[in-house]
């Protein structure tokens, strides 16, 4: 299936349901300043949700949204992260409810697209103090045919959501599973843990609302939220494993492999950077985003750099090409359907240029200050950070060229200063983010406690006093922990830190703080690294007798505030570099 047939399909079924199409609303969101970029299809609508205010096209909207999410742009090269992507959306805003929109994303499935309903299964709300057990919802689904065994009820980690502020309209949700293998029945029973269920679709019941005081009450007007991501949703029902290998990537990465006279295999990670931010870039010059140094302009200019850098990594004769202008024009050509591309292509491809070149400068200044630290028989920490913060070096290109001068790279000190760089970087997104979409809340505090046990628990399970944090990325909903270790842990280690953590969460042990000098800290046994990041005194959280770390915060005041905790799983992020996704249940 292709993308502008999904879309086709999807408008026209709604639409028959008595829903009216909206356009496509801009990346840079109007009259909201709490977010950078618009991140869902439901971002525009949040002032109906209230019934405050009355959309002026009623009360069922139907739309395609491109969205842009710039939380984890370290992991696009993989096969499923993307930067820029659409969302499929519905909503009905204080109309239709549970039964309806239920019945209708199930036809839509398996009437319009044709989905066996042996390949399905789906999740509700098993319910907790705030909100019942979404037995309605299950019961809808089984008088539709679905078997007792594909419906699983799962905990608000899993089937609830909510903006993530203070206050706001929130609710339980349904998700839609799919099967993915091809030739193998789909088990009897759905099981949460099998990776071969992928999500296709997510319907929010909206019928709650979060009070300052942390309380719910049931909400004057219901809404319903269906989010798809249309990536998501072909390559599943297609039946690839790689989404780049699909009619919105694969004439991107033709053209990448054309002006490289490479092949994809083999070089997948770097042709699926440089497709993803130039396709970002497109959209997000066609918005009306130009590159600069703060803001949006300034995620945007990271992109297309990050492109280069990657385009020369798969020897792209740059120099001799605008290769970023050659590949942003497949991007406008494969979505002539929106007229912010073919409007604006002329100033798309004139704002790319102007960036690529800027950067060739640029890259030609960093290769004289790498000349001038050739005069030492070793480039250090602070040399080459500079090298890849002020002049776009990525280490690799750093370490080649120190080769072929004989010399040496601190490339653990460049790693720690990375890290340290990205802790400012993640600070600062969060104090642009406070009170919007991504706000702080009580799950973040759960999670980042969870970080400093899981810390230590991989050194004591690992027997490796010198594993260290190298990077860590906190939303409501997960943590992510990057650590150094140089292979990839067994199942029976994973097991090991689970129940090490959660023997220490059982305990219900007090979380401490105490203020202290860096030399005091350092003293106490405290994990951190001692250097000038630092002010004279640090804040020292202690979890009972297991974990001691600097930190700023913020955390728990007891463990038992925690519930279960559970790795997702387990990768390399970098080299010498692991990677653990882990909840709290």
């Amino acid at each position: 299936m292709d993308r502008k047939e999904l879309i086709e399909k999807y408008v026209r079924f709604f639409e028959s349901k008595g829903h009216v199409r909206i356009r496509s609303a801009s990346l840079v969101p109007e009259n909201d300043p709490t977010v950078l970029f618009t991140t869902a299809g439901m971002q525009p609508l949040i002032p109906y949700f209230s019934g405050e205010q009355t959309h002026p096209q009623g009360k069922r909207l139907v739309n395609v949204q491109r969205c842009v999410r710039t939380v984890d742009i370290e992991e696009v090269g993989d096969t499923c992260h993307h930067t820029l992507f659409e969302m499929l959306g519905h909503w009905s805003l204080g109309d239709y409810f549970k039964k309806e929109a239920i019945e209708y994303i199930f036809e839509f499935l398996t009437k319009v697209l044709e989905i066996p309903l042996g390949k399905l299964a789906f999740t509700v709300f098993a319910g907790d103090n705030n909100a019942p057990r979404d037995v309605e919802a299950a019961n809808i689904w089984k008088s539709l045919g679905v078997s007792e065994n594909r419906i699983a009820f799962l905990p608000k980690s899993e089937n609830w959501w909510e903006l993530g502020g203070e206050t706001g309209p929130c609710g339980t949700d349904t998700e839609m599973f799919y099967w993915m293998p091809n030739g193998i029945p789909a088990p009897e029973k759905y099981n949460l843990e099998d990776s071969n269920w992928v999500e296709i679709g997510n319907n929010v019941l909206m019928a709650y609302f979060k009070n300052k005081d942390g309380s719910y009450t049931e909400s004057s007007q219901k809404n319903i939220d269906f989010g798809g991501g249309i990536e998501r949703i072909i390559t599943t029902l297609d039946g690839l494993e790689d989404n780049y290998l699909i009619d919105v990537w694969k004439p991107i990465i033709e053209k990448i492999e054309s002006i490289s006279n490479k092949s994809y295999i083999g070089n997948e990670r770097e042709m699926r950077i440089v497709a993803d931010h130039i396709k970002a870039a497109t959209f997000m010059i066609g918005d009306g985003v130009v590159p600069g140094n703060s803001e949006q302009g300034y995620i945007l200019r990271r992109l297309i750099r990050r492109a280069i850098r990657s385009l020369r990594k798969i020897d792209v004769p740059i120099l001799e090409m605008d290769a970023t202008v050659e590949i942003s024009k497949v991007v406008i050509e494969l979505y002539d359907d929106y007229d912010i591309l073919t409007n604006n292509k002329e100033k798309i491809l004139s704002e790319l240029k102007k960036e690529e070149d800027k950067f060739q400068k640029t890259l030609d200044k960093g290769l004289k200050e790498f000349e001038k630290m050739c005069s030492d028989e070793k480039i250090d920490a602070k040399e080459s950070f500079l090298l890849y913060q002020s002049y776009g070096f990525p280490i690799e290109l750093i370490k080649e060229l120190a080769d072929e001068k004989g010399i040496s790279v601190d490339e653990k000190g460049f790693n720690e200063e990375l890290s340290k760089h990205q802790e400012l970087s993640r600070t600062a997104s969060a104090g642009k983010f406070k009170s919007g979409l991504a706000d702080n809340s009580d799950e973040t505090k759960k999670l980042h406690t969870a970080c400093h046990m899981l810390g230590e628990a991989l050194r004591i399970v690992l027997k490796d006093k010198n594993i260290h944090q190298k990077g860590s990325n906190i939303t409501p909903e997960r943590l992510r922990f990057d650590f150094n270790f140089d292979r990839k842990l067994t199942s029976e280690e994973k097991i090991s830190v689970e129940n090490l953590v959660n023997a220490e969460i059982q305990k219900e042990v007090e979380v401490k703080l105490e203020e202290m000098t860096v030399d005091e800290a350092k003293a106490s046994g405290a994990e951190g690294i001692f250097d000038s990041k630092y002010s004279e005194k640090v804040k020292v959280y202690s979890i009972g007798d297991f974990s001691k770390e600097i930190c700023a915060g913020p955390h728990v005041d007891n463990t038992d505030e925690m519930g279960r905790f559970k790795i997702k799983k387990e990768e390399s992020s970098s080299a010498g570099v692991r990677r653990i996704k882990a909840v709290l249940l």
